[in-house]
């Protein structure tokens, strides 16, 4: 059956009716990520009367007039990002938050490991992007739901590292602070400090100039394209890549027995018939991929990346930190020189703690040279190649080569930032 031209006339005007209300709805509401989903069920249904009534329970959060600069570390695991977030964390006018999405992996995909399928990481993307925006608008209750088991009274003893965020540690949000507690220890932050209280959390982060959040969890900046382009935000992204091979010598010494395998291989000479190369084709497709958009320069993207290597910023920390912040367009305070004074010439045992960022910076680029056998070495380029050229990393064509130190490994590159 045909339709007449009047009754096609009708449903355009209801359909331009039905979207202008909606664009209306969505432009006088302020920057609220009520209803919250359940986490659990947020693929195909939502208890919507929950959520609600977490609406209801939750306050309301104004539209960010400021223009803050919220800062995203993106980057791989062992690849130097520690490091790099604490460039933000000792910023007397940042909140910085250490890896938020663990809560998200963990409640959706508890048994997720780097050899994972794609398929199976980009389950969270969705649920990653809706909480980065509302941590962006210091919405931390909106963490509850990841959070296991939940939070009472907007109160947990659970987030992980809270102990790497100096506003988690310190006064309003700790409040049995002295005068001599104000520079805690990682480990002392949960025994000084105690639960964590969400509301001052939240009061802390909108006090505060800027928010930086630092993850390993999101693979590509292309997947972060929803939040850039937000025009609620002002998110920049400093995308930290690391030599793969450095990133798996890393790997392997810190993660023992995820990396037996490649440990037997370097210890014995002989490759397992059973090894998971994906544990290294990942990180490499991951930076190719995102690289190449970003180097690509999209519009997108246009004054929000900036592509950092670790080896740059280990070899000139103070200069390259600099750099990131001009690209930022935050002044660089003296907390941040002084702690990078203090963290970038440590001796041998001052990185022994998988974490740690106290550690002589140079030396540390350029360990894997010395960790890992000339075959894995050889194995890497091979599987890595393309990204190698990409970054600029050389290769090594002998042992001779690869453990003569004298001898760099990375091409002088200046990656400028896209403005």
């Amino acid at each position: 059956m045909q339709c007449s031209w009047k009754a096609v006339l009708l449903l355009a005007l209801a359909s331009i009716a039905i979207q202008y209300t909606a664009i209306r709805t969505f432009t006088a509401k302020s920057f609220h990520s009520c209803p919250i989903p359940n986490p659990v069920n947020c693929s195909l249904s939502q208890d919507t009367d929950a959520a609600d009534r977490l609406c209801d329970e939750s306050p309301t959060f104004a539209y960010n007039l400021s223009r803050k600069t919220h800062v995203l570390i993106l980057a791989t695991t062992r690849s130097g990002s520690s490091f790099v977030g604490q460039l933000f964390n000792q910023h007397f006018d940042v909140f910085y938050l250490f890896e938020p999405l663990y809560h998200v992996q963990y409640t959706l995909i508890p048994k997720l490991t780097q050899s994972k399928s794609t398929t199976d990481r980009r389950v969270m993307l969705g649920p990653s992007r809706d909480l980065l925006r509302s941590l962006y608008d210091c919405d931390l209750y909106f963490l509850e739901n990841y959070i296991k088991p939940q939070p009472i009274n907007h109160t947990t003893d659970r987030l992980f590292r809270r102990g790497a965020s100096k506003a988690l540690c310190s006064p309003p949000v700790c409040e049995s602070l002295g005068a001599v507690d104000l520079h805690l220890e990682e480990g002392d932050c949960v025994k000084k400090c105690g639960t964590l209280n969400l509301t001052l959390a939240t009061e802390s982060c909108r006090d505060h100039g800027h928010v930086a959040i630092k993850t390993v969890r999101v693979p590509e900046v292309s997947d972060l394209r929803a939040l850039v382009e937000d025009p609620r935000l002002n998110l920049k992204v400093i995308q930290l890549v690391r030599d793969p091979r450095g990133i798996l010598a890393s790997r392997s010494e810190t993660f023992r027995d995820t990396y037996r395998l490649w440990r037997i291989w370097d210890g014995t000479g002989r490759k397992p018939y059973n090894l998971d190369v994906t544990q290294l084709t990942t990180v490499c497709e991951d930076f190719w991929n995102s690289v190449s958009t970003g180097l690509n320069r999209p519009p997108w993207l246009k004054g929000k990346y900036m592509l950092v290597r670790y080896e740059d910023l280990a070899r000139n920390p103070m200069k390259k930190t600099e750099e990131i912040y001009d690209f930022l367009g935050i002044p660089m305070d003296s907390n941040v020189e002084r702690w990078i004074q203090n963290n970038t010439r440590g001796d041998r045992s001052s990185s022994k703690h998988k974490y740690g960022t106290v550690r002589n910076s140079a030396a540390t680029a350029e360990k894997w040279r010395v960790r890992l056998s000339y075959e894995i070495v050889a194995f890497t380029q091979h599987a890595c190649q393309q990204v190698l050229a990409q970054l600029g990393y050389k290769t090594a064509g002998s042992e001779e080569e690869l453990k003569n130190l004298s001898i760099s490994l990375v091409e002088e590159r200046d990656f400028l930032p896209f403005s």
